[in-house]
């Protein structure tokens, strides 16, 4: 099958918004590995004082670990399925916390402005048509000493994983979509994953996009090799001295006579 994109892609959670969280419920580890991630940030004094933008928020499964570690931070939750931003901004939520309906592509346009002491983002990047582009949006909305946490299903590469991740999705994940009536997206879901990078892969897409200090760490339990997060740092801004260093200056040219006369000595 062909992966959803874009329109159809929001159209299909808008669609299993109202089953999503009772689904995500029965996977083990799910919000725990959540958690976990947003621990990785390494948010300090629970957060007082920070700004950290929570990408593709969903029904707000990442915002809760986000509070969780933070709950005293300013969070922007945002996502491009109304459907589900629906379901996450109907939560009881305190006052720090805001929902946006934006595609990771359009925050500007949404309003949504750094800069960030910290991005979260779950389960978003295989997803997107240039994932390329929009880490180094992330990383233009970071702060210099800011973080970022790819909360993704990711496989580690060895083909062990690969299949664990294929059966669960044959013998649980795709059946159960579709008795919910969402078997599409389930089926995406599937492949997405097996489609895209394997975590180290994703951690070098990362670096790429300028960001430094990477790691890829993974979960514990069932999802091990399945599920990774990818943390980071937004790389120092080159000095003017290490974009252009200069030109080597030419050596000085001899006078016309002092080369003749140390030739002519013996």
């Amino acid at each position: 099958m062909s992966l959803l994109r874009d329109e159809a892609l929001a159209a299909a959670f808008d669609h299993a918004a109202r089953t999503y969280d009772g689904l995500v419920a029965v996977n083990p580890g799910y919000h725990a590995h959540l958690r976990r991630s947003a621990r990785r940030l390494r948010l300090p004094g629970g957060g007082a004082g920070l700004r950290v933008l929570d990408l593709g928020c969903g029904t707000g499964a990442s915002t809760a670990a986000l509070l969780q570690v933070a709950p005293l931070a300013e969070i922007v939750a945002a996502d491009a399925s109304e459907g589900m931003l629906e379901r996450a901004a109907a939560k009881r939520w305190p006052a720090g916390v805001t929902f946006v309906h934006a595609t990771a592509e359009q925050l500007a346009q949404a309003g949504v402005e750094g800069p960030f002491d910290a991005v979260l983002a779950a389960y978003l990047f295989r997803n997107l048509d240039d994932p390329d582009a929009v880490l180094g949006a992330v990383r233009g909305l970071l702060t210099a000493e800011g973080r970022l946490a790819v909360h993704e299903y990711t496989l580690s590469g060895r083909r062990v994983d690969r299949a664990v991740w294929s059966a669960v999705c044959n013998g649980v994940v795709r059946p159960v979509g579709t008795l919910a009536g969402d078997g599409r997206l389930y089926r995406h879901l599937h492949r997405s994953v097996v489609d895209f990078d394997t975590a180290d892969e994703l951690g070098e897409r990362v670096r790429r996009a300028g960001f430094a200090r990477v790691r890829v760490l993974p979960m514990p339990g069932w999802q091990t090799g399945i599920v990774h997060t990818v943390v980071a740092s937004p790389a120092p801004a080159a000095s003017p001295a290490q974009a252009a260093p200069p030109a080597p200056s030419p050596s000085p040219s001899p006078t016309p006579a002092e080369p003749a006369a140390k030739e002519a000595k013996p």
